[in-house]
């Protein structure tokens, strides 16, 4: 696994493993130690440009290669991954601090995803559409864009690089990726390195390891990518949809959440409150579909409460590579200190703590928060980190409103032992997704995934991939001869 930290620590682009020329280094630290994993040059804006024109150069011949054989690349890719999990897995471990429970289940998805490419290689069709003239024949084809860009986050770095790489390539489209700087190997160059191993052909996956410090808005403003692909805060979201928009490009945005699981009198309380730490304290709360808010019916709020406040005191905070760890560090201080600012905001306004988690270092034990006001600030924002707000209410009507009453609208669940019952209740909420009798925090290869409001444009998984990175091209063909008015 270390080698990968020393191997790796460089760009890659146009087949060639190289350094950036920048002026400074970006250092990868481990967050739970401080260890110095890696010290990366930057990539410059001239790196950026040789890497999209690299992507370009090669995109037309992969675009014309048959399907079944770019599909075998991705299969190569599949393999190489079960061949090398356990130490992808303590890559991940070491460079984002997360817990080996965590690393399976990144893991997992990945390759999952990498599944559904292989098949992905063969989806696109082609139509004939019927035309009111005689004799025309209006054919619509499926094309690939052409060069995609990829922003990925630190969260879960290999898989949601993945997920958006693969499907582009797998579609006929070349990449250029960027991965997030506190997780530049595990989220960058080893997705490089796989797809290189598995006999990708030069050009076609390019990564650029730098910072907007460097390079300012040159990766969004390319004229070579047609659509970028960005998986982050809904901050920076806004920002790449901008700019995008002012170059006439297509963005796909995958954004932050302020999901909530709502418990109805008829639950299953113990089930219920399974769910509920599972989605709110998974990768130290730091995944976009995370229960930030536990609304809960009043008539069963005492027990639920009871019950969720002992099994988050089991939860053991610590080193991420012991497998008893369930919370490992959150990703670097400014981020740990945010989380505990955040709790003490939130009892300065009046909360009570049922949990209060100490910080240290990057470490932040979980807390439990409720009797929140209702104009809390910390009620409407996405808490990146292991702290629940336990919120009571009166009736369906009440639970519908404030599961509402958030910019944001990626995820959220209910529980009830009526399925219809919960079904009914998800109709009503305004995100992409929802869940009855389930956790918050899912994603599935063939399963649209995305949100509304705040949280997103666009839509990613299955055949969504066909909409983000491919267009239709319409080809008419006149048999015999068309009239004209002069």
């Amino acid at each position: 696994m270390s080698s990968y930290f020393t191997d790796l620590a460089q760009q890659y682009i146009d087949g060639e493993w190289r350094p950036g020329t920048g002026s400074w280094d970006i250092i990868d630290f481990n967050p739970y130690d401080d260890e110095k994993l890696a010290s990366i040059t930057i990539a410059t804006v001239d790196e950026i440009d040789e890497a999209y024109r690299a992507a370009a150069r090669a995109q037309k011949k992969w675009a014309g290669t048959n399907p079944y054989a770019r599909r075998a690349v991705f299969e190569k890719a599949l393999r190489l991954i079960e061949e090398r999990e356990g130490d992808i897995a303590e890559a991940i471990v070491a460079e984002l601090g997360g817990t080996r429970l965590k690393a399976g289940f990144e893991l997992h998805l990945a390759k999952e995803f990498l599944r559904e490419a292989v098949n992905l290689a063969l989806r696109p069709e082609g139509r004939i559409i019927p035309s009111p003239a005689d004799g025309k024949e209006n054919r619509v084809y499926r094309v690939p864009v052409g060069v995609v860009g990829v922003i990925s986050p630190f969260n879960f770095p290999f898989l949601l690089s993945i997920k958006s790489v693969a499907p582009a390539l797998a579609l006929g489209n070349a990449v250029v990726l960027k991965p997030h700087q506190n997780t530049p190997i595990v989220g960058g160059s080893l997705v490089a390195k796989i797809f290189e191993d598995a006999g990708l052909p030069a050009g076609l996956l390019n990564v650029v390891i730098t910072d907007i410090a460097e390079i300012g808005d040159a990766f969004l403003e390319h004229p070579v990518p047609k659509v970028i692909s960005f998986t982050g805060s809904d901050k920076v979201g806004r920002h790449v949809a901008t700019v995008c928009a002012r170059h006439f490009k297509r963005s796909v945005l995958e954004l932050g959440g302020n999901s909530a699981l709502v418990v109805l009198e008829d639950a299953d309380i113990d089930y219920a409150v399974d769910a509920a730490v599972f989605s709110r304290y998974v990768h130290q709360g730091q995944v976009c579909m995370a229960a930030n808010r536990v609304l809960v019916d009043r008539t069963v709020a005492e027990e639920f409460t009871e019950k969720f406040v002992a099994k988050v005191r089991t939860l053991k905070t610590g080193d991420p590579r012991d497998p008893e760890t369930v919370i490992g560090p959150i990703i670097n201080s400014s981020q740990a200190e945010a989380v505990a600012g955040a709790v003490e905001q939130a009892i300065a306004d009046g909360a009570t703590a049922l949990i209060h988690g100490i910080r240290r270092d990057n470490l932040v034990e979980p807390s439990v928060l409720t009797d929140l006001p209702a104009n809390s600030p910390l009620l409407k924002q996405e808490i990146f980190g292991p702290v629940a707000l336990l919120v009571t209410f009166d009736g369906e009507e009440e639970a519908v409103r404030l599961v509402n009453d958030t910019p944001y609208g990626l995820s959220g669940a209910v529980h009830t032992a009526n399925i219809e019952r919960g079904v009914a209740f998800a109709k009503q909420i305004d995100t992409g997704m929802f869940h009855v009798n389930d956790g918050t925090v899912h994603d599935e290869p063939i399963v649209p995934f995305g949100g509304e409001k705040h949280s997103g444009i666009g839509r990613l998984n299955g055949d969504t991939m066909l909409d983000s990175f491919t267009t239709t091209k319409w080809i008419s063909v006149q048999h015999g001869r068309s009239g004209f008015p002069f």
